[in-house]
């Protein structure tokens, strides 16, 4: 999916996808549509521009769109359950002093990834590119004042909750500031499998000219997947980028795509 999403312009062929992961054509293929549940060429097609730009909604029809998708189509059903609470003042003020909070390093369909837990939710989740030191000391540095702990044992079901199909609600523990965490929680509001723009964002939260700030929001999120900043492309079409690399959430994209329209 990365070598797809990262050569998507090139629109290589099944060979050269297979190619790439060392397989055969058929056997490529095989795989490819038993895990994803298309085939890989429905999947590039998906992740094109043009698709991406044809799929945009807007402010007005997205709090519709969310509340009549979901279990009406074909998504996961995991993105219902996902609950949004934040840190209060004092706790922001103070870097999380009084929270204990555990956290571990699993694989995942998208590369490596970092999750951080408290007893009020997922307070990060993060794709590892580099190495995992750096990223767990950036964490620490954010809540420097609660009380952390490395846990692979408590974290590895969390892990398996946020990518796999899963009816078990899901809580996050935002931490922020207040015009963040309002376009935290207007991400929330986009169905699965969707796509909506950085300016219909901004009239969500009724700061219609404020899109430039809305994307600088959106880039300070640190929970991946369940905060879904991935459906948040230009009007025009373009990415607008991603903090964890474009080709990751292109890949994303076309999976959740590849689930709606199954």
């Amino acid at each position: 999916m990365e070598f797809i999403a990262l050569n998507y312009n090139k629109q290589p062929n099944i060979k050269d996808i297979a190619d790439h992961v060392k397989l055969s054509e058929f056997h490529f293929q095989r795989m490819f549509k038993e895990w994803a549940g298309i085939s890989p060429k429905r999947f590039l097609m998906f992740i094109t521009l043009n698709s991406l730009k044809q799929n945009l909604v807007n402010a007005n029809n997205l709090i519709e769109l969310a509340e009549t998708a979901g279990l009406s189509s074909q998504s996961r059903v995991y993105d219902l359950f996902v609950k949004v609470e934040s840190v209060t003042p004092h706790e922001y003020k103070t870097k999380g002093k009084g929270i204990i909070i555990q956290y571990g390093i699993h694989h995942t369909p998208f590369g490596q990834c970092f999750i951080a837990n408290t007893k009020r939710g997922i307070c990060a989740l993060e794709f590892i590119d580099e190495l995992p030191d750096r990223t767990v000391n950036q964490f620490k540095e954010k809540w420097k004042n609660a009380d952390i702990i490395e846990n692979q044992h408590a974290t590895k079901p969390l892990i398996e909750s946020c990518f796999g199909n899963t009816e078990k609600p899901l809580k996050t523990l935002l931490y922020g500031t207040e015009f963040q965490i309002k376009v935290w929680e207007a991400l929330v509001k986009i169905p699965y499998g969707y796509l909506t723009s950085y300016s219909s964002i901004a009239e969500l939260i009724n700061k219609p000219k404020a899109s430039r700030a809305v994307g600088s929001a959106i880039g300070k999120n640190n929970i991946a997947l369940l905060i879904p900043c991935h459906r948040v492309i230009q009007r025009l079409g373009g990415l607008g980028g991603y903090k964890w690399g474009e080709d990751r959430k292109l890949a994303i994209i076309g999976y959740e795509k590849s689930f709606l329209r199954k």
